[in-house]
């Protein structure tokens, strides 16, 4: 497999599911105090960073047996992830399979997840497109179907320069009164210069999926306004939480199937108790490594039917859809994880 097929599987298919273990087998209660403690993780002043701390679902998009959107599920999956104390959702990005939907398909979905919602949760929509105008088309109608970011990953394919990156960004953020979220996903943060992208009036933060956090850090001192900071690498957040002031939450893919761990990592984190954080972030890791194992998209999406949220498979060329022996034998590595419930969010 190539660097950039194994990155986007890592970025897609770090998953894991609703547990059942390490003390959160929990009442509705233990829900609220994790959702309430990790809003005391740090978030900068003003109203657009208002209630954003915490962990978030980049949210798997679900189809029916007919490849089209399964907007229903979109409900059973958000409401799932609030009673779980997710604090919003990442929409229609590598996870959600963004590149491989259509332009009305990825609006359906900010419009329904919105819907759901009902101002429980923040909703950052994804808007990267491989054309900047198609990009500025999606974000006006992602506004308009009432979600509270938008965000985009730097120009795909074409433009891949620090200029093109910062026209870019800068056609998207001015569509919209909306704050701008950049998704750095597999690119090196270079402080001195990348904090040029936040003089672009909404870009207001960034959704960092890689591993330097201290170049995170070095950037956030650098900036000329507030901005806010999630950390996109599922098996590493617990040391992008230990920076202390420079992350704000999570968002990621395994916050759909185990989102009790990543709301109480985000928890425990706030209050410094990171020892007692560490057997949630070891679960994640270990189903991390099992998913990361398997180079078709399809099997770390199957987790989702695992615990009663059937989402179908992947989009070819991301993955293919597996058989019921398939699906069995690696639903059997799940179950010998030993803190996955089948069908939990049936419950």
């Amino acid at each position: 497999m190539n660097a950039s097929r194994r990155d986007f599987i890592k970025i897609g298919a770090v998953a894991g599911a609703t547990v059942i273990a390490n003390g959160l087998e929990g009442a509705t209660g233990a829900v609220a105090q994790n959702a309430d403690a990790a809003a005391s993780l740090p978030v900068p002043e003003g109203a657009d960073f208002a209630g954003m701390a915490g962990a978030y679902a980049a949210l798997i998009t679900p189809y029916k047996k007919d490849g089209s959107i399964n907007e229903e599920m979109i409900e059973r999956i958000v409401e799932h992830g609030l009673a779980n104390g997710l604090r919003g959702f990442y929409l229609t990005g590598s996870t959600g399979e963004g590149f491989l939907l259509s332009a009305d398909e990825r609006v359906r979905v900010y419009e329904r997840a919105v819907k759901t919602a009902r101002g429980r949760a923040k909703m950052i929509a994804h808007v990267g497109c491989l054309s900047t105008d198609d990009a500025v088309s999606l974000a006006r109608r992602a506004a308009k179907a009432g979600v509270d970011w938008v965000s985009s990953v730097a120009p795909v394919y074409f433009g891949q320069n620090f200029d093109a990156a910062f026209a870019h960004y800068n056609a998207i953020a001015g569509a919209t009164d909306l704050p701008f979220m950049i998704y750095s996903v597999g690119a090196q943060v270079v402080p001195d210069r990348d904090v040029r992208f936040f003089e672009i009036p909404n870009v207001k933060g960034m959704k960092y999926t890689g591993y330097a956090y201290w170049t995170v850090k070095q950037l956030k001192r650098r900036l000329p306004k507030p901005a806010i900071f999630f950390a996109g690498a599922d098996e590493q957040e617990l040391c992008a939480f230990a920076y202390g002031d420079t992350f704000s939450g999570c968002i990621g893919t395994t916050d759909n199937m185990i989102p009790a761990h990543h709301a109480r990592i985000c928890a425990l984190a706030a209050e410094g108790r990171f020892a007692e954080a560490q057997p949630l972030m070891d679960d994640v890791v270990r189903f991390v490594e099992l998913v990361v194992s398997a180079p078709n998209a399809s099997y770390w999406k199957s987790v989702m039917r695992y615990i009663g949220l059937d989402c179908g498979p992947a989009r070819s060329p991301a993955g293919q859809p597996l058989n019921e022996a398939d699906y069995q034998a690696y639903a059997a590595k799940v179950d010998a994880l030993g803190f996955i419930e089948r069908n939990d969010a049936n419950a």
